[in-house]
Order: C-alpha cells, then sequence, then structure tokens
C-alpha cells in the first residue's frame, strides 16, 4: 500500500467522470452556514456537463433537505437532485400502513412522516421503532435511551435507523445522531434496519437520479463520491464500487490536523481501505 494522494482542487480529479455523488453536512455547510468554495465546485463540474447528486443521511425527505440547504446559502443550480435516507426509511412506513410506530426523534424531522399519516403508539404498543435521531442532541446521548431500548429489545421491536449517522458537525461542535442510538440497539440484541450511506440502496437510488437527468447509465469508473465520513461515505462508496475523494476537515479533523502526508500504517489505520484521495475542503 502506497501512501495517500492529497490534492488541492476537485479539477484535479473531474478528468473521465461524468457523475459526483457527494455528501452535504460537512461537504457543503456545516449545520449552519454553507462553503461557499464547495458550492462552487460543484457548480463548476455542473457547468463542465457534470451531474451532481446529493446523498445524505438526512433522516428527512429529498424535499425538507432542499429547504433547509436554502436556509444555509447552498444554491440551488450547485446541484441535480438529492437523495436522503429519509426518502428511503418513509418507503417502509409506507409499505407496513396498520403497523403502529414509535417515532423517537426531534420535532423538526416531522417531515419524514408527511403524507404518509401513520398510527402512532407508545413503546408500549408500538409495532416497530422509526429513529430520526435523539429527542434533544444538544444534551443527549445514546446512553440516554439504554432503558428505553432494553424495553424495545423484550418486545422484540424492529428499530427503523432513518440516519445512520453516529455524529454530525454543527458548527465546532459534533452531534449525536440516530446511528448512535441504533448501534446501542444492535449491541442490546436488537434488529436494526438501516436506511442511507454505507448501504446500497441509497446509492442505487441516487445512480437512479443521475440516470434521469443523463439519459443513460454512468459506468462507476466515471463516478466520483465525496464525503468526510469514513464509516459512511468511504465504506458505503468502496462496497458500491466507486472513487471517493474524503475531506479531512470535517468530522475526523482532529485526527488530520497537520497531517500533509501519511505514511502506509497511518493509512491502514485509519481508512482501511483508503481513498482516491485527501483534500482538506473541497474547491474547484
Amino acid at each position: 500500500m502506497t501512501a495517500l494522494r492529497f490534492v488541492d482542487h476537485l479539477r484535479d480529479l473531474a478528468t473521465g467522470r461524468d457523475v459526483v455523488l457527494s455528501d452535504i453536512w460537512g461537504v457543503v455547510h456545516n449545520g449552519l452556514v454553507s462553503f461557499p468554495e464547495a458550492c462552487a465546485a460543484l457548480k463548476t463540474f455542473r457547468d463542465k456537463g457534470g451531474t451532481v447528486i446529493l446523498i445524505t443521511n438526512a433522516p428527512r425527505p429529498a424535499g425538507a433537505v432542499q429547504r433547509q440547504l436554502r436556509k444555509f446559502g447552498v444554491p440551488d443550480d450547485s446541484y441535480d437532485a438529492i437523495t436522503s435516507s429519509g426518502d428511503l426509511a418513509r418507503c417502509y412506513v409506507a409499505e407496513h400502513p396498520d403497523k403502529a410506530v414509535y417515532w423517537l426523534g426531534p420535532e423538526r424531522d416531522s417531515s419524514i412522516h408527511s403524507g404518509l399519516d401513520p398510527v402512532f403508539a407508545p413503546i408500549e404498543r408500538a409495532d416497530y421503532i422509526i429513529c430520526t435521531g435523539p429527542f434533544d442532541d444538544e444534551t443527549e446521548t445514546a446512553e440516554d435511551y439504554r432503558a428505553l431500548m432494553m424495553q424495545a429489545r423484550e418486545r422484540r421491536l424492529p428499530l427503523i435507523c432513518a440516519n445512520p449517522d453516529i455524529v454530525v458537525e454543527s458548527g465546532d461542535r459534533l452531534l449525536y445522531c440516530a446511528g448512535a442510538i441504533a448501534e446501542l440497539y444492535r449491541e442490546l440484541g436488537g434488529e436494526v434496519i438501516f436506511y442511507g450511506k454505507p448501504h446500497r440502496p441509497i446509492y442505487e437510488r441516487a445512480m437512479a437520479l443521475a440516470r434521469e437527468r443523463r439519459g443513460a447509465d454512468t459506468p462507476l469508473n466515471r463516478v466520483l463520491a465525496i464525503g468526510d465520513s469514513v464509516r459512511t461515505d468511504l465504506m458505503g462508496a468502496h462496497a458500491f464500487g466507486i472513487d471517493l475523494l474524503f475531506l479531512t476537515r470535517g468530522i475526523h479533523s482532529e485526527e488530520f490536523a497537520g497531517v500533509e502526508q501519511l505514511d502506509p500504517a497511518s493509512v491502514k489505520e485509519l481508512f482501511g481501505h483508503p481513498p482516491l484521495a485527501l483534500m482538506r475542503e473541497l474547491k474547484w
């Protein structure tokens, strides 16, 4: 294994690429404001004939994600379409209309249920759990839900994880996500169904959206993923068979502080299967 390649610009990797599958949180915004250079880089890729699909573990439908992007200042012309783990989790709800659901998550994620009219129930009477995150991600961790998860396990309730992320960046802080609770439930022996990265269905959906825009399938060797998480972005891209540009300024920033070159042992320790290249933050 050789040392990783560091690049300064997306254009260094764009030749021969028709489609970019870009993560959102940590790539084009930090949970508070957009990253203008990153948005401009994706727009330039599009202007040169490329297609950009935003692929996110947000536990909300694509329309709600777009409204949030506009609020943060991410221009509509920096991407072609959005696919979210929330969209895929909604499919499970739609396919189980007669089952009662216990919803675990903050009120801001209520759009995941929009138009579905699920039957809500307390944990004692629910048939399954939809988890979009902690009720209060400002103060809570997965451990705050251990007792609830043990109760759910005793009832053998499936937990539908609408956001496999463990943590997400919000400004200069890291907040816990649904994935942290789902992993605790799995450790306790509970059944978990994950929607979103690193699992294959969200990549298949992203490529279907790219096909709709381009009018034909795109070979995977002409697709580039962009992300900042080893667990979701890197593992998901590798399993799907596409290259990944890994951004170091995101949730792993402390591990890359001051690093300009990595030896093979460090590459293996940090990544397992290495990404195509590293970049601090996305720019053209």
